[in-house]
């Protein structure tokens, strides 16, 4: 027969005791039957405060992301709705922009239905892939050629989280008719939103799309209109800007910013709850003291290291897009809400950090099969063997013939640190097919060649790299074909060459 356990009646399963001492890795734990001592007590609780830190990082950069965007665009001069930040000579490497690329006209707007109530957006016949996001970088609506409007042009009405006018709401997107005329419209979870743009070349020119821009957006509130306010157009071109979310402790008070302002609608309660652990809640002040404060800023150095591990070293089931390569998926899981297993792994964490740390724009057009419209993406950070892209060194990449893009391909190079383009000598660090005359092969494919110096002849498939700096890349299908999606293309992996 057992013996009772000391200090008991019967003998208590060993499991649910709690013993004196625990080694663990925040130091070793002392207790008195079961009740932690002061330094035990202190260590937790400084633990629990680090850990909601990095949580805090990991699961707010979607929010801050958004209002890095929104902070850029104030500091180019759009502070409002009928102000339009325009690419119309293309984005360069000057501006810090995520993963911004160098082949289409972006257009860029900053809804405020806080201040502007419901928003119309009219876009002209043409556009190409357009995108409204919340302050979550949330998807809302798809314009364009992906949108309902399918690339004919039209009006969009975006209603604010708090709508209650009068207003018969269908299901996102759809078409309604507001005051006799047809919208598609959507409701917004929160006041602030981006809406982004894309205008395709025409013979390697950004100049018909900035005039499809120039001549057919606009941008205005409901109420006005009967009288809309002018468009104006701000170039963003050839301009240093940034648009990037802090790393630092910044970071913080950038989300503080995002959740007082938006409705307590705009999150559920479980990342409310999260974010008000370390004292970011709406209508109250972000002023951590001495003690928080030293731990926010490691807390945010160790989620800062984990997201760039998760872009940079991936280990999600699903990141690599075929076996022995290093082609990644920037939509891991293949779904624009982050839901792991069709929903039934919850929500994708790591995924949906993995995506906002180094891109932005969030729609199912990115994510889902869409043969012949919207876009794919793969990007890679290392060569062949592993070997993360070095820019002292110079590397070759195949891209075999019959490239399954029905608009275009392309690719652009950046840089790791800001996630931004690579700046060089080159004002555009990339090459697109429809751009660029390149150099073919016989068998009708294209070396591309990355390095500090072109190889001799090689000039127009060579893109420059830094000696002393890492870079990436990203492969971007327009107009994705079929043989994208069952992988019977593929692209070359990155061979060094010296």
């Amino acid at each position: 027969m057992t013996s009772p356990t000391p200090g008991y009646n019967h003998p208590i399963p060993e499991k649910i005791m709690t013993p004196d001492e625990v080694q663990t890795r925040i130091g070793t734990l002392r207790f008195f039957d079961g009740r932690p001592d002061a330094e035990t007590v202190q260590a937790c609780y400084d633990n629990l405060d680090f850990l909601r830190g990095v949580e805090t990082f990991l699961n707010g950069i979607p929010a801050t992301s958004l209002e890095g965007m929104r902070r850029g665009m104030v500091g180019m001069g759009a502070t409002k709705s009928n102000q339009c930040l325009i690419f119309d000579h293309l984005m360069d490497s000057d501006p810090l922009f995520l993963t911004g690329n160098t082949d289409t006209v972006y257009t860029s707007v900053i809804l405020n239905l806080l201040e502007d109530g419901p928003t119309v957006v009219e876009i002209p016949v043409g556009c190409g892939p357009g995108t409204v996001n919340d302050a979550f970088f949330r998807f809302v609506t798809d314009m364009g050629i992906p949108g309902p409007d399918q690339g004919q042009g039209g009006k969009y009405l975006i209603l604010p989280p708090d709508y209650e006018g009068d207003l018969n709401l269908p299901e996102g997107g759809m078409e309604a008719q507001v005051n006799g005329e047809t919208f598609f419209v959507s409701q917004s979870t929160s006041y602030v939103n981006w809406l982004i743009l894309r205008g395709f070349l025409v013979d390697g020119k950004p100049d018909a799309s900035t005039a499809m821009f120039k001549g057919g957006l606009k941008v205005y509130s409901l109420s006005q209109a009967n009288n809309p306010p002018a468009m104006e157009f701000i170039s963003g071109s050839n301009t240093f800007f940034n648009t990037i979310h802090a790393n630092q402790y910044d970071f913080y008070e950038e989300l503080h910013t995002v959740i007082n302002r938006e409705p307590i609608s705009m999150l559920d309660p479980e990342l409310r709850g999260l974010f008000a652990s370390i004292g970011i809640q709406k209508g109250k002040p972000f002023a951590p003291d001495e003690r928080l404060k030293a731990i926010l800023i490691e807390a945010v150095a160790v989620g800062n290291a984990t997201a760039r591990s998760l872009v940079f070293q991936s280990r999600l089931e699903g990141s690599y897009l075929y076996e022995n390569s290093g082609w990644l998926a920037a939509f891991v899981g293949g779904d624009y809400q982050f839901l792991k297993d069709e929903g039934d792994g919850g929500r994708f964490l790591d995924a949906r950090t993995l995506f906002f740390y180094v891109a932005t724009v969030n729609t199912p057009a990115m994510a889902v099969k869409m043969v012949g419209k919207g876009s794919q993406y793969a990007f890679n950070t290392t060569d062949k063997n592993g070997n993360y892209l070095d820019g002292s060194k110079s590397y070759k990449l195949n891209i075999p013939q019959d490239v399954p893009a029905q608009d275009f391909w392309s690719v652009v190079v950046y840089d790791p640190q800001t996630r931004s383009q690579l700046q060089t000598s080159q004002e555009f660090p990339s090459k697109n097919n429809k751009k660029t005359e390149l150099l073919t092969n016989d068998d009708g494919s294209v070396d591309l060649y990355f390095g500090p110096q072109a190889p001799a002849g090689k000039e127009q498939n060579w893109i420059e790299t830094v000696p002393g700096k890492g870079w990436f890349v990203i492969l971007r299908l327009y107009g994705p074909l079929e043989p994208w999606f069952d992988k019977t293309w593929k692209p070359g992996e990155f061979e060094l060459i010296a």
